[in-house]
């Protein structure tokens, strides 16, 4: 299995710098304002990337801590459990009359 993920590593290592050398001409960014940005190909899309998955953590956060604060809420400690009296113990069967079906 580590010989996989190994070759897996290095397969994505050798095309991600098979796409960086193919991408390596000047691309311009236009900005507004006549503001403009010139950089590699490569750099832009990685941005570009970067940014969009920013993006997406901070949209799934508030959900995130929700979820997490509801899991929180719902787990209570046995310790924080209220003792149980012998008013509120559970009646158990006596035990001749189950063995003897009554």
């Amino acid at each position: 299995m580590r010989i996989l993920t190994k070759l897996w590593r290095l397969f994505l290592f050798f095309a991600l710098l098979a796409f960086a050398m193919n991408n390596s001409q000047p691309a311009t960014v236009n900005w507004f304002f006549s503001y403009t940005w010139t950089a590699p190909m490569v750099i832009v899309v990685l941005v570009a990337f970067t940014c969009g998955a920013v993006v997406g953590v901070l949209a799934m956060t508030p959900s995130w801590w929700h979820h997490r604060s509801r899991a929180n809420r719902l787990e209570t400690p046995a310790a924080a459990a209220p003792p149980m009296t012998p008013a509120t113990t559970p009646a158990l069967p006596d035990v001749t009359q189950v063995r003897d079906g009554l």
